[in-house]
């Protein structure tokens, strides 16, 4: 998870809730090219609300989830189905496999985090996945943050954010923060 020098993308999933959160900076090598980007989006028709995020090159991320997009219409909104298609075809296409990108996708009951190599995992009973430069500081966080408190997903991502922006120099406190 900690490859990639480019973001922190963190989803939580506490009493019916899923957020994601993003930061927003955007780099090219050691300089800091945007603070304010948008890597968390929604997907899907209007009753099938899903939720992807996505750290890596922008280009990349942004091919990833046009691709994701197709794919859940393809498959009538099945997220699971939809995300092992994607997964599928990242490893096996030419093309694809040369993205350098992880994403997360999530709706009300599943949460995926999706990777080029075909990895596809589902998080813990805690429901807390990161991917990008800030992950391991952002989950950390997160997992103190949903033991110990009694905080919702919005406000715990919204804190271990927080602490991964000042830990980590690739992620920045300009947040995205999207709730289904």
């Amino acid at each position: 998870m900690s490859d990639f020098r480019s973001t922190t993308v963190l989803m939580v999933r506490r009493d019916g809730k899923v957020c994601m959160a993003s930061d927003g900076q955007v780099t090219f090598n050691d300089t800091v090219i945007k603070s304010s980007a948008n890597k968390v989006k929604r997907a899907g028709k209007n009753d099938q609300q899903v939720l992807v995020g996505f750290a890596g090159g922008a280009a990349d991320g942004l091919a990833l989830f046009t691709r994701f997009e197709s794919k859940l219409d393809a498959y009538q909104g099945n997220l699971e189905r939809a995300v092992v298609e994607l997964a599928k075809d990242w490893r096996t296409d030419r093309a694809l496999r040369q993205l350098q990108a992880h994403m997360i996708v999530a709706n009300a009951e599943q949460s995926f985090l999706v990777s080029g190599n075909g990895d596809l995992m589902q998080p813990d009973e805690e429901g807390l996945l990161a991917i990008g430069s800030g992950a391991n500081f952002a989950l950390a966080a997160a997992r103190a943050l949903f033991r110990n408190t009694e905080m919702g997903a919005v406000d715990i991502a919204r804190e271990a954010m927080a602490i991964a922006a000042s830990i980590c120099v690739y992620t920045n406190d300009r947040l995205t923060l999207e709730e289904i």
